[in-house]
């Protein structure tokens, strides 16, 4: 009986060693099947790109490849529910008179066969035979595309079975102001339909002469009633008119970008004032301060908001926004600015903030759902020394504030040199597909990029690399490469206007690539966007003549013919009357060669 009882018990301990084993084993090799699951990621080799062709340097992991080319002068751009991509594009006008494409100025572009490559594209909306510029804004909301053109917000509805309208366009808001430094209209519709519209400004600074050495400023700047701003309106709405009671926020210079983060909180992208030192060379006398003042920001936007334009700008050094010279400032006092409303995040001068978009799918890693991708169009303004941008940086968030550094997401678009007129692209806008995919857009050449997460590590750091600091210096003087005015033989002497000297011409070369003039007017003399070329005999506001020439950079010009920037006196630099006729004799030559 005993014996009987102790067999029971033995064999109930050793059962009871068996199950507790298996437990054992079981929680082990969950425990190692779990760190297995969760190193996955990590060890897994990043994929292949189908194919490398876009000259993209990203972080590990992603891969780049070009979804459509030669699209036109793309702008913002946005994706539909089915992949198909819409594009707004801007006319040859503002880009050097291209030939414009054939066509509307909307285009619809679709991946059929699942390649990566868009196999339709197809135009719509207005034309230039019917009287249409183009546009930057671009969305889809309920049903419609809506997009910019000219003056006006118009809707096309999609219809089953087309990725373009069949129908006409229908205006939703009309009467927005055009002209000026900044003649563009980007958008963003939320969720309840409210369309915030970016009315920018017309000018610089507010000053009574835009762009002028030492214009004081308009006190108050009439120009905030009408522009510097976002005005709301209605997506569900149609035949709605531009109206000054219409503002939503103000103190906005050129807010070309927005985003939407998961609570509804709006962000606009902020391009910061130009010509610090150019036109008030007592107050900022360091001439890198024209390239490192101001930064561009990230603004958190809200109802009433007033974010400091024209009477402040963000001092990147200082981290506080200060009172503009315009305005009485000194480079140190904040006066009003203390009731203004500062950035979100802050980013290098000049870089050109353009398109914005939060990555709101699951397909990359899950860091970059906190934050914003922006598009830096690329600078200007830091010339003569070198330019910034031309670059995707993502900005990680918590709230309405930047959590951490930011970092160049994507670079490379522009090639070898990074100037308006030679670089070889660059981004603009920005969208998320539902496939998960980013989108970017070039507007100089109409390249559409794709960008996809191929595996790698499992948070996406590798290979991540830091914005500059805030605090960066312009980097060293450059002059990009532009023939010798002496030639390049002996024998071949660069013209000489009567009067002057093959030493006048060297000197105002100098003088030329060592100033502003080659932000506006290019390396060579070539023109860019912004400012005429100089290397033709065609001149619009003198004879050609060596007088006349410096006669005009003298006086500057104003109210530009044809361009959308104004030529302050002296080309904004501080010349002598020799130095003048310097330039003039080096622009003559370059006419004449």
């Amino acid at each position: 009986m005993l014996a009987s009882r102790a067999y029971k018990i033995v064999m109930a301990v050793v059962v009871l060693m068996i199950v507790a084993g298996i437990v054992v084993t079981s929680a082990e090799n969950r425990s190692k099947a779990a760190a297995a699951e969760t190193a996955a990621p990590a060890a897994a080799a990043p994929s292949a790109c189908p194919s490398n062709d876009t000259g993209l340097k990203l972080p590990a992991g992603f891969c780049a490849t070009i979804f459509a080319e030669g699209v036109g002068h793309t702008r913002h751009i946005v994706v539909s529910s089915n992949g198909v991509v819409y594009a707004n594009t801007w006319s040859g006008e503002y880009f050097g008179n291209d030939k414009t494409h054939e066509g509307g100025f909307l285009v619809a572009m679709q991946d059929k066969s699942g390649a990566g490559k868009a196999d339709t594209i197809e135009r719509f909306g207005g034309t230039e035979q019917t009287g249409d510029h183009g546009g930057t804004g671009i969305g889809i909301y309920n049903g419609s595309i809506f997009a910019e053109t000219n003056d006006s917000i118009v809707k096309y509805a999609l219809t089953s079975g087309s990725i373009t309208p069949s129908g006409s366009a229908v205006t939703v808001v009309s009467g927005l102001p055009l002209g000026g430094d900044h003649p563009m209209h980007p958008f963003i519709i939320t969720s309840d339909g409210s369309l915030l519209v970016d009315v920018a400004s017309a000018t610089n600074s507010c000053q009574a002469k835009n762009r002028t050495l030492k214009s004081p400023g308009d006190n108050p700047c009439k120009e905030l009633e009408t522009r510097g701003g976002i005005w709301r309106y209605d997506a569900n709405k149609t035949d709605q008119k531009f109206s000054t009671s219409d503002r939503y926020a103000t103190g906005i210079r050129n807010g070309e970008g927005f985003a939407i983060d998961a609570s509804g909180q709006v962000f606009v992208t902020q391009h910061g004032r130009d010509q610090l030192h150019t036109n008030w060379p007592e107050i900022f006398k360091a001439p890198d301060l024209e390239a490192t003042l101001p930064a561009e920001e990230v603004l958190a936007l809200n109802k009433g908001g007033d974010y400091g334009w024209p009477y402040c700008f963000y001092d990147n050094f200082q981290k506080k926004l200060i009172l503009a010279p315009e305005y009485g400032g000194d480079s140190k006092k904040t006066g009003m600015c203390d009731q203004k409303t500062g950035p979100a995040a802050a980013f290098p001068a000049h870089w050109g903030p353009n398109g914005m978009t939060r990555y709101d799918k699951d397909k990359f890693p899950a860091r970059y759902s906190k934050g914003l991708f922006i598009a830096f169009h690329g600078s200007w303004n830091r010339a003569p020394y070198p330019q910034g941008g031309y670059n995707i940086v993502f900005q990680s968030m918590s709230g309405t504030k930047a959590s951490a550094h930011c970092e160049i997401f994507a670079d490379g678009f522009a090639g070898a040199i990074k100037t308006p007129e030679k670089a070889d692209h660059r981004p603009d806008g920005l969208a998320v597909a539902p496939d998960g995919a980013l989108f970017i857009s070039d507007d100089i050449k109409g390249r559409i990029y794709r960008v996809t997460w191929n595996g790698g590590s499992a948070d996406g750091t590798a290979g991540v690399t830091a914005c500059p600091s805030l605090t960066a210096g312009a980097g060293a003087l450059e002059k990009a490469a532009a023939n010798p005015p002496e030639g390049t033989n002996p024998d071949a002497g660069a013209p000489v206007p009567k009067g002057a000297t093959s030493a006048m011409v060297a000197a105002g070369d100098k003088l030329y690539h060592a100033n502003a003039c080659i932000g506006c007017h290019g390396d060579s003399g070539q023109g860019t966007t912004i400012g005429p070329p100089l290397n033709t005999k065609e001149f619009m506001w003198s004879d050609g003549s060596w007088s006349g020439i410096a006669k005009t950079i003298t006086e500057g010009v104003a109210q530009p013919k044809k361009y959308r920037s104004p030529m302050p006196a002296m080309g904004g630099a501080q010349l002598t009357p020799a130095q003048v006729k310097e330039v003039a004799a080096y622009v003559w030559s370059m006419s004449h060669h």
